[in-house]
């Protein structure tokens, strides 16, 4: 656990640093009249980020924490399962994006996870694998007027009858 711990904090302050300078690419500070610039949101949130890895590894250091403490694995044999699992459900919802669209594989993504994993009841998992893809979907689409890959054209029935609610 104790190697875990800082091993974790050095590669989430090494991800915070990243997305700092590659926050830089847009203004992250105020800019008169029209309020902070495109960068500031992800730039401050990795700064955030960053002190906190650095907290956490100064406690770490005066083994403060029980983490810091341990001597046990920092995953066991259903901890390495987990990850596997879990971590692949991800990397499969990134690939069915181009083929599904975003909504579609949060859908998918949802009811793996929800059904498959967490062994849920079957309404829940669809009520959830089915509601949130749609309230992402009027939220970025109609709201924020951002758009999400839509996959192959054998999705495109489908979205022309969510464009007609939203326009």
């Amino acid at each position: 656990m104790r190697n875990g711990e800082i091993v974790t904090a050095g590669v989430l302050a090494l991800f915070s640093i990243y997305l700092m300078w590659k926050s830089t690419e847009l203004p992250v500070g105020y800019i008169p009249d029209r309020g902070p610039g495109g960068g500031a949101w992800p730039f401050w949130l990795s700064a955030i980020m960053l002190i906190c890895c650095g907290i956490t590894a100064f406690n770490w250091w005066r083994r403060t924490t029980p983490p810091s403490q341990s001597d046990e694995p920092f995953l066991d044999g259903y901890g390495w399962r987990m990850v596997g699992l879990v971590g692949g459900g991800v990397i499969v919802f990134v690939a069915l994006i181009q083929i599904i669209s975003m909504y579609g594989a949060i859908a998918v993504f949802l009811l793996y996870y929800l059904r498959g994993l967490g062994r849920h009841s079957w309404k829940l998992s669809l009520t959830t694998a089915i509601t949130t893809p749609l309230a992402f979907f009027f939220f970025f689409e109609g709201a924020m007027r951002i758009t999400m890959p839509t996959g192959l054209p054998f999705t495109d029935p489908v979205f022309d009858v969510l464009y007609e609610i939203i326009y």
